[in-house]
């Protein structure tokens, strides 16, 4: 077969494939009386066909020396040819010049065509395709001419199906097919903003990827719109290059192409997409009918397309049901784009992705008159909800706009991907009104968005997922913990029924709930539900940065609190970079925050402070002083100064994250509710006992309001009243709720918050003289944070000390000396040799040796009972070494050991009026100084 012959016969025999079977020998009978010969050529080349599915495999004209599989061209060799168009051939190739492995689909001139135009349109493909960088479109990844002088393109291999095809084996719905076609208009769109026409839109050149994404191909005729376009031959026997059934009036008159005319060309393929079938209905498939269907037919709607469609191509609907669908503005869209004068269409793609996006909203459309009528029906269509509900509702809405807004537009903005239910709850805050006199009852409104949602997207799954997470997430913010999980979990029955959900809206869906998880006390639950996917988020790193960012860190702080400490650094270090490469502040601030709570783990809590100033510092230079993730970053910073004995600018840094929690969230937030516990667990290491007990009680009855009794932060609860009853006296209060905060940690599975829990424990029995019975847990601290911290570090010291102590009081001091001894050693190393902790081991020791005989020790708590300034915390060590030493002279000088006790009861009751644990334990050296001298309590410092 020549050329010539081949030419003509190429786009007929494509336009007979793309038409069901039943079809086809109709139009092969309108075709014979016109060109008997063409076809029986055709004819035959269909039954080859019905035989051998694979006979198009090989070409059909002679191939030239070179273009055979198994040849190279350059640094690829051919596999097998894949298609064949008007200009060229696309053939799948590999790399074979051994520098990496790599499948790419090779574009080739057609053999046989000598036509110069043919390899300029070529070469303006490669220019066009250089132009392109985007996630819809084809990559173009090489170009050359090999030795032969044969051009080539190397483009993205695409292993996918056609949109049409893809959608009908799926049987997708309406808003999950209109969801594909938007990332065709979004392909599109960034071509034309490139100045590039494509001239040839059609299912065979819009594929869709096993991933759900669609990949634009074949810009072999598109026009460039600042360059003198190629002539074109239209009809005739010469080539026609575009495919007649998706051209538009003006490429059929031979009219000058703009962008409308791939308006035109989606109108069809969205045509195609809905109803399974062409606008027009011809009674003979010749190329002259179609012609003069396209310039002049009637098109037909596409309601009425569906209704008389077959049923296997409607589904998943009936066509009856299909029709309703599509009746009113779908109808509308598609005949817009349709329009016979391009200026009455669609002024882009962009637009008619617009409308599309509108439709899904339930929002009017440009696609009709924008009458009273039309306007008042469709807002009541999207406000039935609130109308039915009556007037109060409409009060409560009213007062909402104001503070709900805020919230929502705030939350939005965080959110790496505009979704379209974000969107959809932006308004739903913004048709509530605004009246500053009204209360606001934020949850209201949260519950009835839910509702409204559920009966106007009834028809789109993927919408109402998208709606459950935004809500989720705006609940998760208020500390709505259960009501979260519970929208979480049916948006997760949503995803399981939708395969072809974007992969966005995955990555962000486990995210939540891997933080629901996290924040209810389950991070073993979070971990198990996020592992599956974290290969998924490394994969998509490059098309999804800040998602996969928000997945790697959430997942390593579930690793952190489950004690894979070392997992969870793996996945901060690369959730920052991902998050400074996108310029992101909040999230590089969030990610620093992270790293330095690792840092603090770690037993390096200066380490731990400079990465915090330092992100600190960054996130006010860059977003300002009150952006919300300022809250977190100097809530730790309190913690680590006070860790420090940096009381002065822990109290500093505690008052400024309250402040600004409250300025951003007001006084009912979750957020603000941790920052007035911090403060008042700072507010317990100043004596200020009374202050602090009314904050946690208050802080307490909210959470246990929004928590489970057994959540780790109902724990810290227990533990913050357990320790300001101890502090003031109350030891049976304390020990009550000590009991609840350890048994609800252990059922956190958490070892090191257990161990904290335990450490307290046993530091309330010891001061309540029952050591025996405080012994257990203290060893039992000791034991779980040596496993999960390792031998040296400090807070294996501090519990060494606790156990040295209660041994000293059990009269036990062979076995008391050497737990003391490592507790100096391993404080001084991991706190520094002047912190409170080391200096209290210190003191512990010396007493003990003191009581053995030593002289030595003797002077050295005289010499620790000098030291002068510090901090609160240092003085209360201070306090205990003059008392310790004024305690061995009570037997021989009772009266200057008692002035001395006296002396340092007064300088404690003006520092801590309110007194607490070392008071106390002083009035007890006080009031026994001068009897036989008995092995007296010594309890260790709340923390």
């Amino acid at each position: 077969m020549d050329a010539e012959r081949w030419q003509r016969l190429s786009p007929l025999l494509d336009a007979l494939l793309e038409l069901p079977v039943g079809e086809r020998t109709q139009h092969l009978q309108v075709l014979r009386r016109e060109d008997p010969l063409l076809a029986d050529e055709l004819e035959k080349l269909l039954a080859l066909g019905a035989e051998d599915a694979d006979f198009l495999a090989t070409p059909v004209m002679q191939l030239p020396v070179g273009a055979v599989p198994g040849a190279r061209l350059g640094p690829y060799r051919l596999e097998r040819l894949v298609g064949e168009g008007g200009m060229g051939q696309v053939w799948l190739a590999a790399r074979a010049d051994g520098l990496y492995e790599r499948k790419v689909a090779l574009k080739l001139l057609r053999p046989g065509l000598a036509d110069p135009r043919l390899r300029q349109r070529f070469d303006r493909e490669r220019e066009i395709l250089a132009r392109f960088a985007h996630p819809y479109i084809a990559r173009l990844l090489d170009a050359g001419v090999d030795q032969n002088n044969q051009p080539y393109l190397a483009l993205e291999y695409v292993e996918g199906e056609p949109l049409t095809s893809w959608c009908q084996s799926r049987q997708l719905g309406i808003a999950a097919r209109l969801d594909l076609f938007r990332q065709v208009c979004d392909a599109v769109s960034h071509a034309h903003a490139n100045l590039i026409v494509h001239r040839d839109l059609k299912p065979s050149n819009i594929l869709v990827t096993p991933a759900g994404h669609v990949r634009l191909l074949d810009f072999g005729i598109a026009k460039l719109l600042d360059v003198n376009p190629l002539p074109v031959d239209q009809t005739g026997i010469g080539v026609r290059t575009f495919t007649l059934h998706y051209a538009a009036p003006e490429q059929i008159r031979g009219e000058p192409v703009t962008t409308m005319t791939d308006v035109y060309s989606l109108g069809v393929v969205l045509y195609e997409l809905l109803t399974g079938s062409k606008p027009y209905r011809l009674t003979r498939q010749t190329d002259a009918e179609w012609e003069e269907a396209i310039l002049h037919g009637e098109r037909q709607r596409p309601s009425q397309a569906a209704l008389h469609a077959d049923p296997l191509m409607t589904r998943p609907y009936s066509p009856a049901r299909l029709a309703r669908e599509l009746t009113g503005d779908l109808d509308n869209i598609t005949l817009k784009a349709l329009a016979k004068t391009p200026g009455q269409r669609y002024v882009s793609a962009e637009a008619l992705s617009q409308d599309l996006l509108c439709y899904l909203r339930g929002r009017p459309v440009l696609a009709r008159g924008e009458s009273l009528r039309y306007r008042v029906r469709k807002y009541m269509h999207r406000h039935r909800w609130a109308i039915s509900a009556g007037a109060t509702i409409l009060v409560v809405l009213l007062g909402a706009l104001g503070v709900v807004s805020w919230q929502a537009q705030r939350a939005l903005r965080e959110a790496s991907r505009a979704q379209a239910m974000q969107h959809f709850v932006a308004e739903l805050f913004q048709d509530a009104g605004s009246s500053p006199n009204t209360p606001i009852d934020l949850r209201s409104l949260l519950d009835m968005g839910i509702l409204r949602g559920e009966r106007s997207l009834a028809r789109q799954p993927q919408a109402r997922a998208e709606l459950y997470g935004v809500v989720a997430q705006l609940r998760l913010g208020l500390g709505d913990y259960r009501e979260a999980d519970d929208l979480l979990n049916r948006q997760a029955k949503l995803l399981a029924q939708l395969p072809d959900a974007p992969i966005s809206l995955r990555l962000e869906a486990a995210t939540l709930r891997g933080d629901v998880q996290y924040e209810l006390g389950n991070p073993q639950a979070c971990t198990t539900q996020l592992r599956p996917l974290q290969g998924l988020a490394r994969q998509e790193e490059q098309q999804l940065p800040l998602q996969a960012a928000a997945f790697h860190s959430q997942l390593g702080r579930c690793m952190r609190e489950a004690g894979q400490s070392s997992s969870a650094k793996r996945l901060f270090t690369r959730a920052l970079e991902l998050r400074r490469k996108q310029d992101d502040d909040a999230g590089v601030a969030e990610t620093m925050l992270d790293m330095a709570t690792l840092e603090a783990d770690a037993g390096r809590p200066d380490e731990a402070l400079r990465i915090l100033q330092a992100g600190l510092a960054q996130l006010r230079q860059k977003a300002g002083d009150h952006h919300p993730q300022a809250i977190g970053m100097l809530r730790a910073m309190c913690a680590l100064e006070r860790t420090t004995d940096a009381l002065d600018a822990a109290v500093r840094d505690c008052r400024a994250s309250l402040a600004l929690a409250q300025e951003l969230h007001g006084r009912n937030h979750r957020t603000t509710i941790d920052a007035s516990r911090q403060l008042a667990a700072l507010y317990v290491d100043l004596g200020h006992f009374s202050e602090a007990e009314t904050i946690f009680l208050e802080t307490t009855a909210w959470m246990r309001a929004r928590l489970d009794g057994n959540h780790p932060d109902m724990a810290r609860a227990y533990n913050s009243l357990g320790i300001v009853a101890w502090e003031r006296g109350d030891l049976e209060r304390a020990l009550r709720f000590q009991r609840q905060a350890v048994a609800a940690w252990r059922k956190s599975g958490n070892a090191g918050l257990t161990a904290g829990g335990l450490f307290n424990l046993a530091m309330i029995l010891h001061d309540a003289g029952r050591d025996r019975e405080a012994l257990g847990p203290a060893r039992e601290a000791a034991a779980l944070r040596t496993q999960q911290f390792g031998a040296s570090h400090a807070l294996v010291g501090d519990s060494m000390r606790l156990i040295g102590e209660i041994l000293t009081a059990l009269d036990q001091p062979d076995a008391a000396r050497p737990a003391l001894e490592q507790a100096v050693q391993l404080t001084s190393q991991g706190y520094g040799a002047t912190h409170s902790h080391a200096r209290r081991a210190e003191v512990a020791l010396a007493r003990l040796r003191a009581r053995q005989g030593d002289a030595g020790a003797v002077a050295q708590l005289a010499a620790l009972g000098q030291a002068r300034g510090g901090s609160l915390e240092q003085r209360k060590v201070v306090w205990l070494a003059q008392a310790y030493a004024a305690e061995l002279r009570c037997m021989q000088q009772p009266r200057p050991a008692q002035l001395a006790l006296d002396a340092t009861l007064t300088e404690m009751q003006l520092a801590v009026p309110e007194g607490g644990a070392i008071p106390r334990d002083v009035q007890r050296i006080r009031d026994a100084c001068g009897k036989p001298l008995k092995a007296a309590a010594a309890p260790a410092a709340a923390r």
